[in-house]
């Protein structure tokens, strides 16, 4: 039938078509203007539709629990606070009420999406036909999907394009406006809908792409984003800044049409540089390991909830601190790194003429050989002893001559093997100076760890558990035991003073031999670090200057059982410290976590804390799920005497004064530094432990295959700079702490003694001819060994 031929019977259609239910009438109408159909072929099929809604509709799934809208969200660590230090979860959102997101991205998303969103009820028959007609004139569409549509779509549909789907998404839209408000739909709309970047809904779109808080956001950051819910991928601003741009600038248009904006403020925005987020933002705080270790926590007792649920997690780390600990280690081992031998470009590749192909080629082979912190990676396009330029994946091009060739003259020598020659098409890696310049390095092989508490509560401050997170995820705190060299003597000299020592004891540093039965294995001659033996000094100045044969008489006179059961005091496991005389010099296994606990017995007078991470879980609406209080330290609690604590004290501070760590009080210009190095055998690990009476700080370096560090390389060289920028910032602002004086102990000369040793009661000397010493004493075999009893001798520590 013509159209023509509908004209006669108009009135009576007209007037049935009044009886028929809207949603009915619509879809006639749509299937005769669209499909051309004849009035008789679009009744037709009008009850053929309504037959499928008719039998559709009970099969819709219950909608009414949207009114309490629960989208997945993702599991949050923070700091103390409230600095996010990581996230888990296969969708990034913050779920946000409707009154909390602010007008300009509401309006935003009107203006492009729905601008008759108050309006309509569900379905725009206004937006359907200019979209159908926009579609036949082969012109730019608008789109003819509601907000209310697109929501039944996202929470309970699939995206394919059939006409099943689209008879469900309309009847779910016709529900879905019964049962809740329009500010509920566009609550969950704009709380639901996936806008790239693992980001689902806009607070947290906001977040990852501007590093902001949705409630600051400007026009042209709203129209930036209201672009992202038709294409993600296609309108990222950080992967397809233009195609962003050109839609942000439609959106803007489009706000001003219908009235959002003025047209001063269009003006504005279409002028603003919008300032996208980086992976290197400076506020980002690095504490991968320490969300790792909440992600481990949280899932022991959540299960796959906790990726779903909204769990906040506010941790005891402080951010500041935190980020200062990261650095201090990553530029501890970088300096380590930049006195090694330069072992080579990390690729070769032939790189085109054409400078477009060039940029390309570089893009391609960068793309894996990733950035890491501020090492970062380039491809050499000149290389000479004098000069190396080189590019990087954003097209700079970088000149590096100087002082910052060194790291790496064996590779620019002529003479250099092909695997190590610095020449055009060798990926490299570069650092910027503290003076601003530019250097050749290589991605350091050593790691490190670093780990802060304070020692009143056990409660983290900062945590580093290696180089870098990416690179390697076992976490070096935690998880690596290794041997603590001299940084586990005071605990021999702690055992020593219940045993009637004293600071002012006087043990002989002369040679020793051992046989095998005295160690428990090989026969073993000890040696000072420098060889050097100094003969009788105080027990005071042999811990300042690490005196290994010191260390053991006393450990001989104590006996190596006694000190191996008092060790377990500071939270030490006996079995990872045989009783050997090799304990003296640390010869056992410790986590730095574990010394971290133990030098907190010396800083907080003699208490056993045990470190813990998380303060308290909240729900993603505020609501607290469980939190820790700080342990109270009682007497329960108790490991040591306090005047044990308070005297070891003083002789730790001594070795920050005068000692193998002098720099720390030099540099710091405090009194109120206590600490000890350590290196063990081969220089295979550097240590330093330290505190001050309110933080204790922990820092290992090694290789994860034990190797030697270096003939010079100690734990003062290599830890103790990492310890004490990390104090530099940590302790500033915090009052010198002077710690009081605990019964039980009296100054006798400028010395302290236990009260009952201050009149030469106790062992007064150690290793001298008539010296005293506890009947505990053992004696070293007189007879030298044999030639081949010394081709066996283990020097098993220096320092």
């Amino acid at each position: 039938m013509s159209p023509s031929s509908n004209k006669e019977p108009s009135a009576p259609v007209a007037s049935a078509s009044r009886q028929r239910p809207a949603w009915l009438r619509w879809s006639m109408r749509i299937l005769v203007w669209i499909g051309g159909l004849s009035l008789a072929g679009a009744l037709a099929l009008a009850f053929v539709i309504a037959v499928a809604l008719a039998m559709a509709y009970p099969n819709l799934p219950d909608v009414s629990d949207l009114a309490d809208y629960r989208p997945k969200l993702p599991l949050r660590v923070y700091s103390a606070e409230g600095a996010l230090l990581g996230e888990f979860g296969e969708e990034r959102r913050t779920l946000t009420p409707i009154n909390e997101i602010p007008k300009v991205m509401k309006d935003a998303v009107l203006a492009i999406e729905d601008t008759r969103f108050f309006e309509h009820g569900g379905v725009d028959y206004k937006g359907m036909l200019r979209a159908a007609l926009a579609n036949l004139g082969h012109v730019k569409s608008q789109g003819a999907s509601t907000i209310t549509m697109q929501v039944a779509r996202n929470v309970y549909l699939s995206s394919e394009k059939t006409f099943t789907r689209k008879i469900y998404e309309i009847l779910l839209t016709f529900k879905l406006e019964h049962s809740l408000t329009k500010d509920q739909i566009l609550e969950i709309y704009m709380n639901q809908i996936y806008l790239g970047n693992r980001a689902y809904g806009f607070a947290a779109a906001s977040e990852a792409y501007f590093g902001k808080p949705l409630k600051s956001i400007t026009i042209a950051e709203a129209a930036m984003l209201a672009g992202l819910p038709k294409a993600p991928s296609a309108y990222n601003p950080i992967s397809n800044p233009k195609r962003a741009r050109a839609r942000q600038l439609y959106i803007i248009d489009r706000m001003e049409e219908n009235g959002f904006i003025t047209p001063e403020q269009a003006a504005a925005a279409r002028q603003e540089v919008v300032k996208l987020r980086t992976a290197s933002d400076s506020a980002r705080v690095h504490a991968e390991y320490v969300a790792e270790m909440v992600r481990q926590l949280v899932f022991s007792q959540y299960g796959n909830e906790a990726y779903t649920r909204g769990l906040n997690v506010y941790t005891t780390v402080n951010a500041g601190d935190q980020n200062v600990a990261y650095q201090a280690l990553r530029r501890g081992i970088m300096d380590y790194e930049r006195r090694q031998h330069y072992r080579g470009p990390e690729q070769f590749v032939t790189l085109p003429s054409d400078p477009q192909e060039l940029e390309d080629a570089v893009d391609d082979v960068l793309a894996g050989h990733p950035d890491n912190g501020d090492v970062l990676a380039a491809v050499v396009l000149e290389a000479s002893p004098r000069k190396v330029v080189a590019l990087r994946a954003n097209g700079d091009r970088i000149e590096i001559t100087g002082d910052g060739l060194k790291p790496a003259e064996s590779g620019l020598s002529d003479k250099a093997a092909p695997n190590i020659k610095i020449r055009q098409g060798a990926v490299i890696r570069i650092i910027k100076t503290p003076k601003n310049t530019w250097e050749i390095t290589q991605l350091p092989e050593v790691e490190g760890a670093f780990v802060a508490i304070d020692p009143s509560t056990g409660a983290i401050k900062a945590l580093v558990g290696g180089f870098d997170f990416e690179k390697n995820k076992f976490n070096h705190v935690t998880q690596a035991w290794r041997q603590p060299g001299s940084s586990f003597k005071p605990f021999i000299y702690s055992a020593a003073l219940e045993k009637g020592f004293t600071p002012a004891t006087v043990v002989n540093d002369a040679p020793l031999f051992f046989d095998a039965g005295a160690t428990g294995a090989q026969p073993w001659e000890p040696k000072n670090y420098d060889g050097k033996y100094d003969g009788p000094m105080t027990l005071r100045t042999a811990l300042a200057k690490s005196k290994n044969m010191v260390s053991i008489r006393v450990l001989q006179a104590v006996g190596p059982k006694t000190a191996q059961e008092w060790i377990t005091h500071f939270g030490f496991e006996a079995e990872k410290h045989p009783a050997y005389l090799t304990m003296a010099l640390g010869a056992g296994s410790v986590t730095p976590m574990q010394m971290a606990t133990a030098y907190s017995v010396f800083a907080n007078g003699g208490y056993r804390v045990n470190p813990w991470l998380i303060a308290r879980v909240t729900d993603h609406k505020g609501r607290v799920l469980s939190e820790t209080k700080p342990p109270a330290l009682d007497d329960s609690a108790r490991a040591i005497p306090a005047r044990n604590a308070f005297v070891m004290g003083t002789l730790l501070q001594e070795v920050t004064r005068s000692g193998t760590a002098a720099r720390a009080q030099a540099t710091l210009k405090r009194p109120d530094l206590y600490g000890k190095t350590g290196t063990t055998n081969d220089a295979i690990d550097a240590w330093f432990a330290g505190y001050q009476p309110t933080l204790t700080a922990i820092t290992w370096i090694g290789y994860d295959t034990p190797r030697n560090l270096g003939s010079r390389e100690t734990g003062g060289g290599l830890s103790l700079p990492v310890w004490i920028r990390f104090m530099e910032h940590a302790l500033r602002g915090v009052p010198v702490s002077e710690p009081a004086v605990p019964p039980g102990v009296v100054n006798v000369g400028g010395e302290w003694f236990y009260e009952e040793y201050a009149r030469n009661a106790g062992v007064t000397s150690l290793g001298l001819d008539g010296a005293s010493a506890p009947a505990s004493t053992a004696t070293a075999p007189a007879a030298p060994p044999s030639s081949e009893e010394r081709n066996r001798i283990l020097d098993l520590f220096r320092h």
